[in-house]
């Protein structure tokens, strides 16, 4: 499998996270609008581990992009850069976290009830059934199933969508069941709210005002850590701002501006 994607000129000091997990490719539309201003680097995760994901990470911007860098992720992706930040913090000048999940346990309870409660009677009954393999360690979901399950959570997601983009990669389900399972205890257990404290970089926050994640789970306990932080909450835009008809412009021209005001520009 390809490892990564190179968008634009060298030296690479934009690195674009992507979540899922196990969801290589779907930062690609981000990496190629922001290539016209920097040198972006897009790298796949594949690791099976919490852990082996941040270690996966450092090898490939170690490799690959000139250091510090600007992280930019995605959902997972921006919790997997919180990690990745809190470990390395001399190798990332600015942290950009997109939809993040929220760090607080007491604010995920919630994401899905609230999807589920925004889609039609018969795709709810998918999503469970989906929902039911995917937690199921002897089932073996296939990357079409995981891509359905994706789109369903997609459709609960947006408020104004614009058509899907292939990716042009497999989805992993095996990364997604393992991970996932690994950094929802991690979650639970309080540990990205320890973590959040190691941070010293700048923090940027994009975020729907729509999307199911509340915003406040990442917010608060970046606030309480006396993080350098800069919130911009995106009207009419569920969970992926660039695939909102409304919002993508205002996202696109607010995310250059913050890549542009760094020292690497």
């Amino acid at each position: 499998m390809t490892h990564y994607r190179a968008w634009g000129s060298v030296p690479r000091s934009v690195a674009v996270i992507h979540g899922g997990p196990g969801a290589p490719g779907e930062m690609g539309p981000v990496a190629r609008e922001l290539s016209a201003i920097r040198g972006i680097f897009e790298p796949f995760q594949a690791a099976t581990s919490v852990p082996g994901q941040v270690g996966e990470l450092a090898i490939q911007l170690v490799e690959q992009t000139s250091l510090p860098v600007v992280l930019v992720g995605f959902s997972w992706g921006a919790m997997l850069s919180i990690l990745y930040a809190a470990k390395y913090p001399s190798s990332v000048e600015k942290l950009v976290l997109i939809g993040s999940g929220p760090l607080d346990p007491a604010y995920a309870g919630a994401i899905m009830e609230t999807r589920l409660g925004r889609l039609p009677n018969e795709e709810r009954s998918e999503v469970f059934a989906l929902m039911k393999d995917l937690n199921d360690p002897s089932v073996q979901v296939s990357p079409v199933d995981l891509a359905r399950f994706g789109d369903l959570m997609a459709l609960a997601d947006s408020v104004d969508p614009l058509p899907a983009e292939p990716s042009g990669f497999d989805l992993m389900p095996a990364v997604h069941r393992q991970v996932w399972e690994e950094a929802a205890t991690l979650r639970a257990s309080g540990y990205f709210l320890e973590k959040v404290r190691s941070l010293t970089c700048p923090v940027v926050v994009f975020h729907g005002a729509c999307d199911p994640h509340p915003v406040q789970g990442v917010v608060e306990p970046l606030t309480r850590a006396g993080i350098d932080l800069r919130v911009h909450l995106l009207p009419a835009c569920g969970h992926i701002p660039w695939m909102e008809r409304q919002a993508r412009d205002l996202f696109f021209d607010l995310l250059k501006r913050e890549i542009l005001n760094t020292s690497q520009c």
